[in-house]
Order: C-alpha cells, then structure tokens, then sequence
C-alpha cells in the first residue's frame, strides 16, 4: 500500500499573490489538509520534489516562468509526473484551458474563487487520485500474483518434464534389464551344461584315441574288413580332427559365456548407490549389444570401431545409468552413419568408412575421467547442435526418435553423477559428444 495512504493530506497552493495565498488558506484550512505554500515557480518545484504533496493549485499567470512551464516540468519529473494539478487563472479562454489540460493539468479554477467550488474540485480530485493509487496497487498485486503464479506453473511444468524423463528413463531401464537379465540367464544354464559336458567329452575322447592307439600297436594286421572302414571314414584324419572340434566348441562355449557375462554388466541397474565399475567394461557390453547394427547392410559396409582406450581407475557410478548413456550416444552416431550413408556409394564408403572412435582418457588438472565418442557422419548445424540436448527435440522422423534420449543422458550424467556432457559438431564432419564424471562422488566438476 503507498505510504500517502498513512500520512496527512497535502495540498501545495502555487501563487504569487498573498491576497490569492491568503483567501485559497482560508477556503480549505477547516477541511483537515495540510497546506504548504510557494510564491513561484522555482519553490514549487523544489516544494513538490520533497514533499511530494497530494494535489497542486497552480496559478497560470506569474512572473518568470509561468503555471504552463512550472506544469511541464513537473509532469516531466518522474518524482512529481502524477501529482494532479489544478490551473487557477481570471482568464475564461477555452483554448488557454485546453492547452492547460493538454500538458497534465486535471482541471481548471476560474478567479474570482468561490469557496464550494474550490472545495468541491480539489476533494473531487483527491478521490479520483485516491482510486488512481488503489487500482495501481491492486494491478501491482495482481501482476506480482500473475508473475508467482507463472513461476509457479513453470516450475510445475519443469518437474513434470524431469518426472517424465525420470519415468522414462526408470521404465526403460527396468524393461530392459529385465529382458537382458532374462536372456542372459536362459544363456547361462545350457551353456554351462554344455560347457561341463565338453570337458568330459574331451577326456573321453582324448581315452578313446589312446586305447585305439594301442590296438593299432598290439594289432597291426587287422582284418580287412576293418582296414575297408578306417578307410571309408578317414581314421587317421578324425583321430587328427576331432580333439581340434572340441577345442572349437570350447571355444565358442567360453564365447556365449562372455557374452552372458556382457549381458548382465550392462543390464546392471545400481540405482540407489554408487559403486566402484570399470567404464571399459560398460562400453565393452554396450557395444556387444549393438554390435548387429554395426555389420554390413545392402547400402553400406561395417561400421569401424576404434577403440583408444586409456590407462583408467574405477569410477564411483551408477552402472546401469552410465551403459544406458552409452548406448544413447553409440546408437546415435550409428544413425548418424546411416544417414550419411544414403547420399554416398558402396564404393566410397569402402574408401572412406563409416567409423565410431571411442577414447577413455583421465581429464588433465582435474579428479575426472572422459569418455568420447566420435563419429564421421553428416553432424550438425551450430543451430541444431544448441539444441540437441533440448527436451523432446528430435530430427528423426516420426516415430523414429523420441528426443528424449540426450536430454536423459545430460540429467544422468550432470544431476545424477555431478559431471558434464559436452557436444561439439560441425556440419559434414561429423559430431562428438564426451562425457566427463568425477572419479569419486566427492570430487565434482
């Protein structure tokens, strides 16, 4: 509320006359205002300036500068511009008070006075400034409780967004944790059956050639008969052969058992904690997972994965968090490929491959590793690159892409894990994006 509203009423009454001075006091010194008095134009200002009073009687005609410039310079004064200012002047011309009004002034006095109407005008005057205030104050209010409430609703929105990734982020995680958990488990049980069963079958058979051995030791003039089928299923090679095919299946068994392994590190999902993990072997299972869309298709060769691994310590992290934002990237620089394969030849592409380079270094001056993954596609302009981590922004087309996949990977790594994802793209010579995380939950960025 303005602090007028506890203060006595002013009026400043602006003439050069003390006969005017004396008879406009007499008019309203039983009304309760308080009156303050200025015999030029000089006074008045420096009278209003200070006092700030609640309305002006003004005479037009003074020596010097006159109510019509005393008038202009005080509406020009962002201290006084709405104080309401009433002329007082014996001249009854209609333009001299259009003119008047035209510069600010709210109304007109015509001498000689008469003491109701003086009255009458400056209480009428006060009311209407008195409404002015409160309606200025209510707008004030309203606008302040317009503005609280639009931080109100911006926040809302803001939560509601982070809630959605959240959830999207939680769901997909979950979903997919449980399907590769799932998988890796129905993997394991058969092939560690095979694989037990393999050994024995390798003593077995390793016996089996042994005691053969000796029979053709002990017996070396068989009948013919057995000559005619040691011949026919080529003895000497399967005794040669058949010890390297189940060296093969040991092989391949110990493979699908990585895999499994693979499986089950990047579907880990720690989220309540942070745990010591080997960022090697997220990007490992990661690209594992990928590894389909990186082989051969009809309109382009494999895509090359160049690994620059460096010498790199455990990291303090959410494991299941940081294999989701690698997948995020790696699947993006393979669309990326793909789509810059279109416009290109097999040929070229042969000449120039597709390739990902993916670099693990410890940031220098800093308790943090990196981890960049760099490909050579189409990039971006510098307009899309700003807002590629924006919420639902995409440039796939429809039902392609979600635009929620960078914005996740930002929250992640900046909120969950207090580090940084940094993009820098060119348009035609492809995009990088590194993520930097504090090798500790102690030391941020």
């Amino acid at each position: 509320m303005n602090s007028n509203s506890f203060r006595e009423t002013t009026i400043l009454i602006v003439d050069d006359s003390p006969t005017n001075l004396n008879l406009l006091s007499g008019f309203i010194d039983n009304c309760g205002w308080k009156i303050l008095i200025a015999t030029h134009s000089k006074q008045a200002i420096e009278i209003a300036e200070s006092e700030q009073p609640d309305l002006i009687l003004l005479d037009v005609m003074m020596p010097g500068v006159d109510g019509f410039e005393t008038c202009q310079h005080l509406k020009n004064n962002p201290q006084t511009y709405d104080i309401p200012i009433i002329f007082m002047t014996a001249v009854a011309d209609k333009l001299e008070k259009v003119h008047g009004l035209s510069i600010g002034a709210v109304d007109y006095i015509t001498k000689p006075f008469q003491s109701e109407e003086v009255i009458a005008r400056i209480k009428i005057h006060l009311k209407i400034r008195s409404l002015t205030q409160q309606l200025l104050e209510k707008n004030q209010e309203l606008e302040q409780r317009v503005l609280e409430r639009t931080a109100e609703l911006s926040q809302a929105l803001e939560d509601l967004k982070q809630s959605q990734m959240q959830l999207v982020q939680s769901e997909k995680m979950s979903t997919l944790g449980h399907l590769i958990a799932g998988v890796a488990h129905e993997i394991n049980n058969p092939i560690n059956f095979i694989a037990g069963n393999l050994n024995h079958a390798s003593i077995y058979i390793n016996d089996l050639i042994n005691h053969l051995r000796l029979y053709q030791t002990y017996y070396p003039k068989p009948d013919q008969s057995l000559i005619d089928h040691a011949d026919s299923i080529d003895l000497d090679y399967l005794i040669e052969d058949l010890p390297k095919l189940i060296s093969s299946m040991k092989l391949g068994t110990d493979r699908i058992s990585n895999i499994s392994t693979s499986l089950r590190t990047f579907s880990r999902s720690d989220t309540k904690v942070q745990v010591a993990f080997n960022i090697h072997e997220g990007l490992e299972s990661t690209l594992l997972i990928l590894k389909h869309l990186l082989q051969a298709t009809d309109y382009r060769p494999d895509i090359k994965i160049i690994k620059k691994y460096g010498q790199m310590p455990m990291v303090e992290c959410y494991p299941g968090q940081l294999n989701q934002v690698f997948m995020n990237l790696i699947n993006n620089a393979i669309d990326a490929l793909n789509e810059s394969s279109q416009s290109k030849s097999y040929q070229e592409l042969l000449q120039r491959p597709n390739q990902i380079i993916i670099s693990t270094y410890l940031v220098a001056n800093s308790r943090a590793v990196a981890i960049s993954i760099k490909d050579n596609g189409t990039g971006m302009s510098e307009e899309t690159r700003k807002c590629a981590f924006d919420y639902l922004f995409t440039t796939k087309p429809v039902g392609k892409g979600t635009g929620l996949g960078l914005s996740i990977s930002r929250k992640i790594i900046e909120d969950s894990h207090k580090g940084r994802l940094l993009c820098h793209s060119q348009l035609g010579e492809g995009s990088e994006f590194i993520i930097e995380i504090p090798i500790c939950k102690e030391f941020g960025i």
